[in-house]
């Protein structure tokens, strides 16, 4: 039945205009990836156009055209010369369908839609009130009235989670005719060959030896989720995974904006781990990793990371709350979940799952490629 629905609602749409309100080319966060790869392949089934902030590149674009009508600025969320200036747009363009990437420009879209009648659908990463209060922001319950407010209003939902889906459907009684879930995606569609040369080039640049496992993590780092898991890898589980003595290994620690307080890592060179920075090819760390490490507790949705690491065939050991939203039974053996706060367990899931090898499900990508999500939910 679901299925259905999604095929109803997405086939109508031929021109589609889609508001996206930060800049997301090039991407650097799981968030940004999405948009850019959604877009990526959406425009390759209707006609395309997307609005988005001035700073996004568009010589990064494919298969749409990109108009960068937003300011940098915050006040661009409260910007109500919007108003005219898309309507005109979307009268012009005579597109049939608007979809907004998250629900914050909800003032906006309905106002739009009562000029001009077009179908309004709200794209939404996480549950955003949910994660917000997960990081502490003390205006969190505002959020959650506007956020409810918002999804009452829209024609349609896109969720990333099916958790997130089912919540609002059985919290707030939104109509489940109007909930699709469209997984966050992955470029390939099987299981990379290369794995074995991708490891021994990360280890010769980063002198690896050969005797030692890698294990992986990433993220952008001035985002507290993030730097909250990093900081439990430090204090937490690289402790435990020392204390073994025998288990040899080095912790590669990707991704931009680690705080300035943390001195590059430096203090940790003698303790097996090792900041890279930013990476240019994220996908080699992928394949090359023995274990992608996820003890992500806070910040809600679905972790874009544990796809992509077990698309490039890389065992995940992840804590219950940083698996959320992830479809477990397509992951087979290379998705371990521990429960959160359980450092011993997670430890020991580390060493033991690093001498296993075992490949990706089949049934992985068939959930996950995004020319498979966008082509099941376009084709009617």
């Amino acid at each position: 039945m679901e299925r259905e629905q999604e095929n109803s609602l997405i086939s109508s749409m031929k021109k589609v205009l889609v508001i996206a309100p930060y800049s997301y080319l090039p991407f650097y966060s799981g968030g940004q990836k999405s948009i850019a790869k959604f877009l990526e392949y959406l425009g390759l089934q209707v006609s395309l156009t997307v609005i988005t902030v001035e700073d996004t590149d568009p010589s990064l674009t494919k298969n749409y055209e990109l108009i960068p009508l937003l300011k940098k600025s915050f006040w661009r969320y409260i910007d109500f010369r919007l108003v005219k200036k898309i309507t005109a747009i979307v009268q012009s363009g005579k597109f049939d369908t608007v979809i907004w990437e998250h629900p914050y420009y909800a003032w906006l879209a309905f106002r739009i839609r009562n000029r001009t009648g077009i179908k309004t659908i709200i794209h939404t990463h996480n549950i955003e009130y949910q994660r917000f209060r997960s990081v502490g922001k003390w205006w969190w319950p505002v959020l959650k009235m506007y956020e409810k407010w918002a999804f009452k209003k829209a024609d349609a939902l896109f969720f990333v989670a099916p958790e997130d889906a089912n919540f609002v459907i059985n919290e707030w009684k939104i109509n489940e005719a109007k909930c699709v879930t469209l997984a966050f995606g992955i470029d390939i569609n099987s299981q990379p060959t290369d794995k074995a040369n991708c490891k021994k080039l990360i280890a010769k640049e980063h002198q690896i030896n050969a005797d030692e496992k890698v294990l992986l993590f990433t993220g952008v780092l001035n985002y507290k989720p993030n730097l909250d898991a990093l900081k439990l890898i430090l204090e937490e589980i690289n402790p435990l995974l020392m204390q073994t003595g025998s288990f040899r290994y080095k912790i590669l620690v990707c991704g931009k904006g680690l705080p300035a307080e943390f001195d590059l890592l430096n203090a940790y060179l003698d303790k097996n781990i090792i900041y890279t920075g930013f990476v240019a090819d994220i996908e080699m760390y992928y394949k090359g990793a023995d274990i992608f490490l996820n003890p992500v507790q806070t910040g809600g949705g679905v972790k874009t990371k544990i796809v992509e690491a077990i698309a490039f065939g890389t065992t995940v050991i992840s804590t219950i709350s940083g698996a959320i939203g992830i479809k477990k039974n397509d992951c087979g053996q290379k998705l371990i979940v521990v429960p959160d706060n359980d450092w011993k367990n997670f430890a020991a899931k580390v060493i033991e799952n690093s001498q296993l090898i075992n490949d990706t499900p089949e049934s992985f990508y068939q959930s996950y490629f995004w020319g498979g999500i966008v082509e099941k939910a376009v084709k009617s």
